[in-house]
């Protein structure tokens, strides 16, 4: 644990690379409501513009606690990209019955469309990564959003859930998240997701969680290969589910759609934390496409 002091230190130290921002939003919640955001920009004296990563955090989580994980774990990242942490509304975002009732796809695609004004930024090179709810908020911007500015899609600890994709179809969230209407996501995007075989909140084989609630009982959730799958059809595959990784890497079996474009990583002997299994080297590789 870090102490009082030194956790100030370093909060202070943040608050000179970074700067808070805000988009206001209205809803049943809340009205006018400005929804704050982190903005890191590396030091670099090329001139050039940089590629984005916006962070999303899990349920219970917030936006400046991710960001301290994420510059200590992930330096070179940190180094590299501009990297944004958005704050869920009641520390949530609003995935069927989630606490936020807000419309966190478009909290996102606001920050989205400010960021590519910048000429410090690549205006097509946007990553969206997100853990375990934050996830699920991936997934549901993949499903349904029409800008052309996000080029990666990381889910962590959360494959596509029974109300994003009904075993047919994947599904826009609605108003009243009610996942009535059949969306059609952009082809031609990358994704990564990572799972845990021994999640016990989500179960890596598919099928209703123990805790995390939904309409009429608890969230179902696709089989993990299963929804790779079904991603890496929607963007382009042709051919069967692998049944077999296409490499493994010390606990992760390594399953690789298209060239590498879309990719599953099956964490063995991991939980709800099979995001720790995501080294910088190889969160640097998917996001470099190399």
């Amino acid at each position: 644990m870090l102490s009082a002091e030194k956790e100030r230190e370093e909060e202070e130290q943040e608050e000179e690379s970074d700067g808070e921002n805000a988009i206001k939003q209205s809803w049943s919640q809340e009205k006018n409501y400005a929804r704050p955001y982190w903005v890191n920009i590396p030091e670099h004296d090329n001139g050039e513009a940089l590629s984005v990563i916006i962070f999303l955090h899990g349920n219970g989580g917030n936006a400046r606690g991710l960001q301290r994980m994420v510059l200590n774990r992930y330096p070179k990242v940190a180094s590299q990209f501009i990297t944004v942490f958005p704050e869920g509304y009641r520390e949530s975002w609003n995935i069927v019955s989630e606490r936020s009732k807000a419309d966190d796809r478009a909290f996102v695609e606001a920050i989205i469309r400010e960021l590519a004004e910048r000429d410090d930024v690549k205006k097509n090179d946007f990553t969206i990564m997100g853990i375990s709810n934050g996830a699920a908020l991936v997934n549901q911007i993949a499903i349904e959003t029409k800008l052309p500015n996000i080029k990666n899609y990381i889910s962590a600890v959360s494959p596509l859930n029974g109300f994003q994709y009904d075993g047919k179809n994947f599904k826009s969230r609605g108003e009243e998240n009610d996942y009535e209407d059949v969306a059609r996501p952009l082809a031609g995007k990358r994704l990564l997701n990572i799972s845990g075989t021994n999640d016990p909140l989500v179960p890596y084989r598919g099928g209703p969680s123990k805790a995390i609630p939904a309409k009429g009982g608890k969230l179902p959730f696709v089989d993990a290969e299963e929804s790779i799958f079904l991603w890496a059809s929607q963007m382009g595959y042709g051919g069967k589910k692998l049944s077999k990784p296409s490499k493994v890497n010390g606990k992760i079996d390594i399953f690789s759609y298209l060239d590498g474009d879309v990719v599953h990583f099956k964490v063995n002997e991991h939980g709800h934390n099979a995001t720790q299994a995501l080294s910088q080297e190889l969160l640097l590789e998917f996001l470099k496409g190399e």
